[in-house]
């Protein structure tokens, strides 16, 4: 059974109970395109209460607003889930804002069910009063699909599907929208927008991530009210914007996060790029804000969050470190600056500790392969050895790519990595600290520096046995400078 049949199972058990159900929303979308959709919604009359009695094993996650998840099948489930985001519970406000933008929640609520791995079941209803902008304050079930779909955010979105007939039930004119490829909010654009602020920035995706226009009505409202997007969690902004950067269809995204204004208000160190010139002979394509969009565009899909937001934020510091020289355009420091700023950026968008690392270190990096000609054995080794180095090294392509096109150190680079056996980048080491202490050294500072010295030679290819470190040691670090 494929996730597909389970969930028009779903429809039939509802039905067989005697109740309305369709599918609905994204995957109804992506059928109707030709797309295998990854999540898979049902919207039924039935309430959370008699949804649960139906199925043995489900899920209430947000039974206030009328959603229960029916998980997969298990062999299922285990084909679909993301490990790592079983890993990662999502709050309650990243909950709220999901279900009030006519889409579940996004990140795994139940330990061990991501919500790829469920089904989520939705009762029809009509919403009171957003008086917080991102969820709604009091919900009231219904037994109209009419009402249900009419309270949904966009109109390619509110397609019911019923999978017996085969027909769609369109009360919106999303079919239509889908032909005219439009992103097009249901009812009042404006009222649609301001009850859940993130759906300005889910119709920014969709229209980037499906190649579609964005309604003018609906586009002059993202316009209006950009302003309002700090009301909308930084984790739920983080996780639309890295769905921007992932989906294969980045620079787009950018451009009308620009247009719109959004950009200027999620992510203003972007758009301090636009007219920061660059020294026409690396960068003959333009301005930094220019380069950048070409990085984005020229993104893998799928990409690593990672490696996206650190082609994003590579070139973050050169704006406040812009200058005119007298030999050229100068971008002095602006790696250490831009550092300092991807690092804020991180802590305003929530990221977690693992991937600010990662984020911090290709941007700290992403200059160093102009040297690699230039390092000793053992910087290029230790150089290579970083984490997530495949990242680096893809960055760097991009960049190059993004600008002046000479690929001379990409090539190099990965020549070097293919000609160099794993023992002759991570060897055994020679001694540690216990041959230290038993040759007569105190422990102290000095074990890390005598360490890392001997390491270094080693990778040069100058020590290959213990008692060359040890007669290294002695040498460089005489006894008595291990005192206190």
């Amino acid at each position: 059974m494929s996730a597909r049949d389970f969930a028009i199972s779903v429809v039939g058990t509802l039905r067989h109970n005697g109740h309305q159900a369709y599918l609905v929303g994204g995957c109804v979308r992506d059928l109707l395109l030709g797309r295998e959709p990854s999540d898979w919604d049902v919207s039924t009359d039935a309430t959370p209460e008699q949804v649960m009695r139906i199925f043995p094993e489900t899920y209430a996650v947000g039974a206030q607003f009328g959603v229960v998840l029916v998980p997969l099948p298990k062999e299922l489930r285990r084909s679909r889930s993301n490990p790592e985001a079983a890993l990662r519970p999502a709050s309650l406000d990243s909950l709220h804002s999901g279900l009030s933008s006519g889409e579940g929640p996004a990140a795994q609520i139940v330990p061990g069910h991501s919500h790829k791995a469920c089904v989520e079941v939705a009762t029809f209803r009509y919403d009171i009063s957003y008086s917080d902008g991102r969820h709604p304050d009091q919900v009231r079930f219904s037994r109209d699909p009419r009402e249900d779909v009419e309270r949904r955010d966009f109109t390619i979105n509110g397609l019911l599907l019923d999978p017996e007939k085969n027909e769609v039930l369109d009360f919106i004119g999303g079919q239509e929208d889908l032909r005219a490829g439009i992103i097009r909010a249901i009812g009042d654009p404006e009222l649609r927008l301001a009850e859940d602020k993130l759906r300005m920035l889910r119709a920014i995706r969709f229209a980037a991530r499906f190649s579609y226009r964005i309604d003018p009505a609906t586009f002059k409202a993202i316009q209006k009210l950009a302003p309002k997007i700090h009301q909308v969690s930084r984790e739920r902004v983080r996780e639309e914007l890295t769905r921007m950067l992932t989906e294969g269809q980045a620079k787009k995204a950018f451009e009308l996060l620009d247009e719109s204004g959004l950009l200027n208000q999620v992510l203003p160190e972007i758009e301090a790029m636009k007219g920061v010139e660059q020294p026409p002979e690396f960068h003959p394509e333009g301005d930094v804000f220019v380069h950048t969009l070409l990085l984005l565009e020229k993104l893998p899909h799928p990409s690593t969050p990672t490696l996206a937001w650190g082609a994003l934020l590579h070139d973050v510091g050169k704006p406040p470190t812009f200058r005119h020289a007298p030999d050229r355009i100068r971008f002095d420091n602006h790696v250490n600056v831009g550092v300092k700023m991807a690092g804020a950026i991180c802590k305003r968008l929530r990221f977690s500790n693992e991937d600010t690392e990662q984020i911090l270190a290709l941007v700290d990096n992403h200059m160093r392969f102009g040297d690699a000609k230039r390092m000793k054995p053992s910087t290029f080794k230790k150089f290579i050895r970083l984490p997530h180095f495949d990242e680096h090294l893809e960055l760097h392509r991009l960049d190059c790519e993004s600008s002046h096109r000479s690929l001379g150190m990409y090539d190099f680079t990965r020549e070097q990595i293919e000609n160099l056996a794993p023992e002759e980048v991570r060897p055994q080491p020679l001694i540690g600290g216990d041959d230290l202490i038993a040759a007569g050294y105190k422990p102290g500072p000095l074990f890390k520096k005598a360490l890392g010295a001997v390491e270094d030679a080693q990778l040069d290819g100058r020590l290959s046995s213990k008692e060359d470190a040890l007669r290294f040691v002695e040498q460089q670090f005489p006894r008595d400078s291990s005192a206190p």
